[in-house]
């Protein structure tokens, strides 16, 4: 299960998409929505997608995985739009015969998906936004972040 989506995440039939009586563990990552960033307070995120090369990259961080740990069973799911404080952002569910390698493998993807995928989050502030991990596309008018 690999998607880009505006809708509200639930882990749970996320994560039962990799469940199979051969895996012994899955591991499941959720990027939630904090209240504060580098001290100031988060009203809520934006975030945007390159959604066709988007998709074709997750698609590809779920191949190396494949390929890496002889896992095949991994769901990638993210949010974009608006999201409140404490909403998901992403999950990451990734289940294989045992936990050392679903571990692996799924700090692999979330790493990947930082470094390769193009989306893009803007923090909103009460003075200000600003455009995180994308400096090509940074917004700042709440002042520049390094």
């Amino acid at each position: 299960m690999i998607e880009i989506t505006r809708n509200a995440l639930d882990p749970q039939p996320i994560t039962a998409s990799v469940r199979r009586d051969s895996n012994g563990a899955v591991v499941t990552f959720l990027g939630t929505t904090r209240r504060t960033s580098e001290g100031k307070t988060v009203l809520y995120l934006e975030y945007e997608a390159y959604e066709p090369m988007a998709l074709k990259k997750l698609e590809g961080i779920s191949q190396e995985v494949t390929s890496k740990w002889a896992i095949q069973d991994v769901a990638i799911v993210h949010r974009i739009g608006h999201l409140e404080i404490e909403d998901t952002s992403l999950v990451v569910a990734v289940a294989s015969p045992h936990r050392k390698e679903a571990f692996e493998a799924c700090h692999y993807v979330v790493n990947r998906i930082k470094e390769a995928v193009p989306i893009w989050k803007k923090e909103l502030f009460e003075d200000g936004e600003v455009w995180v991990g994308c400096q090509s596309h940074q917004h700042s008018q709440a002042g520049t972040r390094a």
